[in-house]
């Protein structure tokens, strides 16, 4: 076996420990639907932020970065905006506060709040929010959960313990095996515990995490400066700016990672990067999907907490992460020959298979053990804090709204329970008999995304927005981005995904607006509370006037400009922390010096512009 007895021992101790944690606390999440779904809303911002941080920390997308930084070097630091992942800056700055001040439990149940609850496309707009929030949940934990068993299986290979299995296993399904046991795992303390057990096993994962993570920095650091290697790159990959072309040439370095550069479509590095700002600006306009980021967001105990938790996320993610980023991308170039033959497959090297390969190689029993165990940890809590946004949308928008609105509180725990367990079956029974798991998924997940942008910008920024303009705005995006999906896959069209998004949003963006003035709008007192209540800024003219008439001490919300400011800043300050672990690795003392100066002037600023004035709108 790859891994050996104490590698096995953390894994173990691990797994019952996260057992353990949700047989105690199912006590105190059986107390109310709230506490079960939210923690109670009691739990500090910073645990919370944690949490998210350690969701955010997963194993498919920690292997892409891998990938990525090992072929793009440090200009790889912006890709990762296609998701885009300075949407955490905007809801640091304004839209977690906005979000929780509706004091609701899920995304459907805040449209009440913004549409009512009755009305033309009300329960239209709450229903199409309801079937995204659940498709991608069980998009994502059926594509994981088999993602998850190919990658325990370079570790734990078949031979060495099917003798001990009392039944047969085709040799195709034993990811889907290896998926199974340990998704029964996650899904036996999330479902007990609730948001409780969710954020304590995130916490400990993080813990893991952190040694994982600077000790593969550290021993990249040893191998690199101490021996006196040097990184055979080319001449661009230390430095993170670009031009209108990438400038990345690996001819007689490493011949593949030019088929990569061209596969990606990124060699018109400045086109890519407008394009994907472009789309990352709206897209984060938009605020959370409804998924586990924005269950941490509603499970804080004020605004300004909310705002703090997300804040948080990025100072505690991206070092820790890069730190691992960068030191498996220096381990895998030095000793580049030694584990090339483990990245080849019948297309062409594989770099997504740099992070295993490395794992196996270079790094010494325990920490073997402690890293495997954090990257295990990390899709237990990605999936577990999918399952429980998948449950809260469940039992709190369609069980209690439509099926038994006065249900008791011992009912909707055991609903909670039962709801569990019905959305992992059907995300394993996914993997298990869809044949093409990634290509459906693709489907699904372009097409509902590609009709969420637009709809939810204009629920936060615009009053004449309506419920029926929001079901048919989704609507007019989703149906267009699967048709797009599905030409794709049959060859009719060809290029990124990121360049057909204007056609799919300006889509989405007329269905949004035609679909509003085909309505009346929102009626007045419900537009006039969420006005007052979460105080946005945008188009709210009328709005406003009509607040104002009625009680004329009311300030509406002026802080545009310093939202603008202040995000600008923190877009800045993200970019920052990435690079600050690339550097201190690399030995790049320069630019490492100015790296942490222009970060330290930020956070000076920032402490002044939006700690201090947080209670401000």
């Amino acid at each position: 076996m790859k891994l050996r007895l104490p590698d096995l021992a953390i894994l173990v101790a691990y797994l019952i420990t996260m057992v353990v944690i949700g047989w105690a606390l199912r006590k105190k999440a059986r107390q109310n639907k709230v506490n079960y779904l939210l923690g109670g809303k009691s739990l500090p911002w910073y645990m919370l932020g944690l949490s998210d941080a350690s969701d955010m920390f997963d194993i498919s997308g920690t292997m892409w970065m891998v990938s990525l930084c090992f072929v793009y070097g440090m200009k790889s630091i912006w890709i990762p905006w296609l998701w885009p992942v300075f949407n955490q800056v905007f809801m640091m700055v304004y839209l977690s506060r906005w979000l929780r001040r509706s004091n609701a439990t899920t995304g459907a149940e805040w449209l009440a709040t913004r549409f009512g609850s009755t009305g033309p496309g009300v329960r239209a707009s709450h229903n199409i929010v309801v079937a995204f929030a659940l498709l991608s949940c069980l998009g994502f934990m059926a594509y994981g959960f088999v993602g998850l068993g190919k990658f325990m299986q370079i570790f734990i290979p078949w031979e060495n313990i099917k003798g001990y299995i009392p039944f047969d296993i085709p040799l195709a399904y034993v990811p889907h095996f290896y998926g199974i046991v340990f998704t029964l795992f996650a899904m036996f303390y999330s479902i007990l515990g609730g948001m409780h057990s969710i954020v304590l096993g995130d916490v400990i994962k993080y813990i893991l995490m952190t040694v994982a993570c600077i000790s593969i920095a550290v021993i990249a650091m040893q191998r690199l400066h101490q021996s006196g290697n040097t990184l055979a790159v080319p001449r661009s990959w230390l430095d993170p700016f670009f031009g209108w072309r990438l400038d990345l040439n690996w001819k007689g370095l490493i011949d593949d990672a030019n088929k990569k550069i061209a596969d990606d479509g990124f060699s018109l590095f400045g086109l890519f990067f407008m394009m994907m700002l472009f789309k990352g600006v709206f897209a984060s306009l938009a605020g959370p999907a409804p998924n586990y980021d924005m269950q941490k967001v509603l499970s804080t105990r004020s605004p300004e907490e909310a705002s703090k938790m997300s804040g948080f996320v990025s100072i505690i993610l991206l070092p820790i992460r890069y730190s691992m980023i960068i030191g498996l991308t220096v381990l895998a170039l030095l000793y580049y020959h030694s584990i090339s033959g483990d990245l080849q497959t019948p297309a062409g090297t594989d770099f997504e298979k740099i992070l295993p390969a490395t794992i196996n190689n270079f790094l010494p029993v325990g920490l073997m053990g402690i890293v495997l165990t954090g990257l295990l940890g990390a899709f237990m809590g990605t999936f577990s804090g999918t399952l429980n946004a998948a449950q809260a949308y469940l039992v709190n928008d369609i069980y209690l709204k439509y099926v038994n609105p006065a249900a008791s509180n011992r009912r909707t725990i055991y609903m909670n329970y039962l709801a569990g367990v019905a959305v992992v079956f059907t995300g394993i029974v996914l993997g298990l008999f869809v044949r093409d798991v990634n290509t459906v998924l693709q489907w699904i997940v372009s097409g509902l995304y590609g009709g969420y942008i637009a709809s939810n910008l204009l629920k936060w920024h615009w009053w004449r927005f309506n419920a029926r303009g929001f079901f048919w705005g989704m609507l007019a995006g989703i149906i267009p981005a699967i048709a797009l999906a599905v030409l794709k896959s049959w060859n009719v069209l060809h290029g990124l995904d990121l360049y057909y998004w204007p056609v799919l949003f300006g889509l989405s963006l007329a269905g949004s607006i035609i679909g509003s003035y085909a309505a009346p709008p929102t009626d007045k007192e419900v537009l006039s509370s969420f006005y007052r209540t979460v105080r946005p800024w945008g188009f709210w003219g009328p709005v406003h006037k009509m607040v104002i008439a009625e009680d004329p001490s009311f300030e509406g919300n002026r802080n545009f400009r310093r939202n603008l400011f202040n995000i600008i800043l923190g877009v800045i300050a993200q970019l920052c922390l990435t690079l600050l672990p690339m550097y201190i690795v690399l030995g790049l003392k320069l630019p490492l010096l100015i790296n942490s100066a222009l970060l330290l002037i930020i956070v000076l600023i920032l402490r002044k512009t939006w700690w201090n004035r947080l209670n401000e709108y």
